[in-house]
This record gives structure tokens, C-alpha cells and sequence, in this order.
């Protein structure tokens, strides 16, 4: 029996976040008279980081958080650039740091995200922020899977007990949405496996899935043989085609008739990563203020 996807709308979710964090950002600066301050640290000319960095800034201002785009060029040094860092932890008025990746060749992106102020790493990637997230105690996780959960648990998809495949590793995605997906509590419980590139018959693995994350940054590489009938698809992935059209990891025609529900590109996860990164930095603003964490990065 076939099976026709019902689409889980991540821009409808990430309009509705958004116009909780404005409330709440409404709410500490009446209370506190902090307003929070995110700062995006751009290095180089990558045109998509742009778009990227863009959307990041314009969703932060209308949310009513104040911030800044730093835009440094491609050739400057490590020294630099960690000094860069340095000036923004020391700066209170900056609550939350986000240096836009990939850097250009000669830059070390591990020593620089290290640099950060781990209490404004909204980008969810310093070492001590990766540690409380295995641990089970999460204060800032990576936005994309953040976003990816609170997509499963609106869309009231079962998680617990189920056997989550994710399709990817990256420290971005692959590796805390399997985190996340083992915590304990909504939106957890999962039985998770991750395939990578040494991952002996993916499309097999990825068959057995009740959830299946795809985060493989390859173009439309899962395809209908992959999918168990009825599994729900996240599709992590985007990529402009040669006629300017995007589409995601996941061949979307092929796949939508087999599963049960599936995320659209663009429209899915993309708008969620966006309205995660607003939570976020609103959740270190308050950590700033001397408030409790909360919501569902606590």
C-alpha cells in the first residue's frame, strides 16, 4: 500500500518560535534592561555564508535583540582573529557569538570556536557545551538539531522506543542529533544509529528506520530505496541545482510517496536553524542576567 507524506512545515514552527522570543526578549528588557546582543563574525567573501550571515541578522533585529555583523577578510591571521574573539567576550553587551563557518584555508576553526566564551556559544560547538549535551545536561545545542527537535516533538512523531537512523556525522549535526535523540525525555528515548562515510550498506541501515536524519551534504543522494514505507524524513541538507532551483539530501518526488512524513527544502529545517539561534541567544542573555535556563536547551 502506498503511502502519501504529510509535509512538516518548519517555516510555520520557526514563525511561531520567533514570535515567542520577541515576546520573551519584550519581557527581559522590561524586567532586567538587558536586550540581547548577538554578534556574527564573517571571515572571507563565501556569497552563500553572506546569505547565511544576512538572515541570521535580520532575524535577530526583528526579534528585537540588538547585534553585529563583523566582516574580516579572508587573509587575516589566526592571531587576529582570536583577538577578534577576545574583544567580544570581554564586550557585555554581546550575550551570544557566532563565527560563521567554514573559514577559509589557514584559519583553525577548532582553536577559534575553543576561544569562544563557552556562555556564548550559540552555535552550541565549544568543547564544554559538547560535553554537557553527552552528559545529559544541555545548555547550548547546535541550532540544526535543536531545530530538528522541536520539529519532531510539534509534529508529535513518537520518538521513544523508535529506531532513529541519522546519515551524517558532522560535529554541526550528525553527531548531536544522535545526542539528542538519546536524551532522555520528550523528543528522546530513541534507538539512534549513525552512518557515515565508512558505513558499510547505508541504504540497508536507512531502510530500518522509523525517523531517518539525513545530513549527508550530498544532493538528492537518498532515494526511495532507502526509505522504510511509512518512516518520517528529516532533510537536513540544501543545494541550488544548475537552474537555480534548491533541493535537499533526499530525493523529495521519489521519497514523499513512501514515507509518511517528510520536511520540504526549502520550507523545512532551514527556517527552524534560524529560529533555534534566536532562542539561543535569548537563553544566554538570561543566563547573563542572572536567570535560570530554560526551555528545551536546558
Amino acid at each position: 500500500m502506498s503511502v502519501t507524506a504529510a509535509l512538516i512545515d518548519g517555516k510555520a514552527l520557526a514563525d511561531r518560535v520567533r514570535r515567542r522570543v520577541t515576546d520573551e526578549v519584550a519581557l527581559l528588557r522590561a524586567r532586567s534592561g538587558i536586550v540581547p546582543g548577538l554578534s556574527v563574525v564573517l571571515v572571507g567573501d563565501d556569497p552563500a555564508s553572506h546569505v547565511y550571515v544576512r538572515n541570521k541578522q535580520n532575524a535577530s533585529r526583528a526579534a528585537g535583540m540588538t547585534g553585529e555583523t563583523l566582516r574580516l577578510p579572508a587573509d587575516i591571521s589566526q592571531a587576529e582573529l582570536l583577538a577578534t574573539i577576545d574583544r567580544l567576550n570581554a564586550d557585555r553587551s554581546v550575550h551570544g557569538i557566532l563565527v560563521q563557518l567554514p573559514l577559509p584555508r589557514g584559519l583553525d576553526e577548532r582553536s577559534v570556536i575553543e576561544r569562544i566564551d563557552s556562555l556564548k556559544d550559540v552555535d552550541g560547538l565549544h568543547p564544554s557545551n559538547a560535553g554537557l549535551l553527552a552528559q545529559g545536561n544541555p545548555r547550548f545545542v547546535p541550532c540544526t538539531p535543536l531545530g530538528v527537535r522541536e520539529l519532531l516533538i510539534d509534529a508529535k512523531v513518537p520518538t521513544r522506543g523508535a529506531h532513529a537512523v541519522v546519515l551524517g556525522r558532522s560535529q554541526l549535526v550528525g553527531k548531536p542529533m544522535a545526542l539528542l535523540l538519546m536524551q532522555k525525555g520528550e523528543g528522546g528515548d530513541a534507538t539512534v544509529t549513525v552512518c557515515h562515510t565508512a558505513t558499510k550498506a547505508p541504504a540497508a541501515i536507512a531502510r530500518q528506520a522509523d525517523i531517518l536524519i539525513v545530513a549527508m551534504g550530498r544532493p538528492e543522494a537518498v532515494t526511495a530505496d532507502w526509505v522504510k514505507p511509512g518512516a518520517v524524513v528529516i532533510d537536513v541538507g540544501i543545494h541550488r541545482r544548475g537552474d537555480g532551483s534548491l533541493c535537499g539530501d533526499v530525493d523529495f518526488a521519489g521519497v514523499a510517496p513512501v514515507a509518511s512524513r517528510i520536511t520540504p527544502v526549502p520550507g523545512g529545517v532551514g527556517p527552524m536553524t534560524v529560529a533555534m539561534l534566536l532562542k539561543n541567544t535569548l537563553l544566554a542573555a538570561t543566563l547573563a542576567a542572572g536567570g535560570p535556563a530554560s526551555g528545551p536547551n536546558a
